[in-house]
This record gives structure tokens, sequence and C-alpha cells, in this order.
């Protein structure tokens, strides 16, 4: 378990930590292109750097328990999902993105995307073991 711990880290910090501060640049370049935002003040940008920073670690990390094999898969799949979501409500709550009201229809679109994601992934892996098989019957 303390090896899953160490990966669980080094995913963070290798994919996560930078990933998530460079996404939230990008949206405020946007919005101050867009007119949304003209200024953020110094507590919001720390905020929104320290707490994508924490989101992006949590999200790289968690893709761990995918490798962990005395987890099945469809359990892995779901403490995944419980995971970056209460990750992701927790930041967008904190930085004032949404607000309590917009909980029920961030949620519907949180599991509308983690569900489009794990299925195209799910089934492009499929079609992929479909072919090494294929090959290796032959």
């Amino acid at each position: 378990m303390r090896s899953y711990r160490k990966e669980f880290c080094k995913r963070g910090l290798m994919w996560g930590a930078w990933g998530g501060p460079m996404v939230l640049a990008a949206v405020w370049m946007w919005l101050e292109m867009t007119g949304e935002i003209t200024a953020l003040t110094a507590r919001e940008a720390a905020i929104g750097i320290f707490t994508t920073a924490l989101l992006g670690f949590v999200a790289a990390g968690i893709s761990i328990v995918h490798q962990i094999e005395s987890i099945p898969k469809v359990t892995a799949s779901l403490l995944q999902f419980f995971v970056l979501y209460v990750d992701y409500l927790g930041i967008y709550l904190i930085n004032g993105w949404i607000t309590p009201n917009q909980v029920w229809g961030f949620t519907m679109i949180f599991a509308t995307i983690f569900a489009g994601i794990w299925l195209t992934v799910y089934i492009t892996t499929k079609r992929r073991v479909k072919k090494i098989n294929q090959i290796l019957e032959t």
C-alpha cells in the first residue's frame, strides 16, 4: 500500500499540480478577453492557484486506483468518480465558481462527462484487447 501512496504523490506532482494552475490561467485569460472579469485580487489569485494545484494533484493521483489489482475494476471506477467529484465540487465551491444552488446541475454535468470519458476508454480498450486476441489466435 505504501508504494501506491508514493505513486499517487508522484502522479499528482508530475501531472496534476502544475496542470491545474495552467488551466486556471487559460480560463482567466478567456474570461478577461470576453469581459467577464477585469481584475483579480491577490487573494482570489492565490486561492485559485493553490486550489487548482490541489485539484490537479488529486485528479492525477487518483488514477492509481486502476493499478491496484486487489480492487475490482468497477469499484476502482466508482472510487475514482467519488474522489474526483468531491475534489472538483469542493474546489468549485471554494472559488465561488458555482453556488450551493448549482450543485445539482454540477452533479449532472460531472456525472455525464465522467460516464462519457469512462465509456470512451472502455470501448477503446475493449477494441484493442480484441485485436490483440485476434493476433494471438493466428
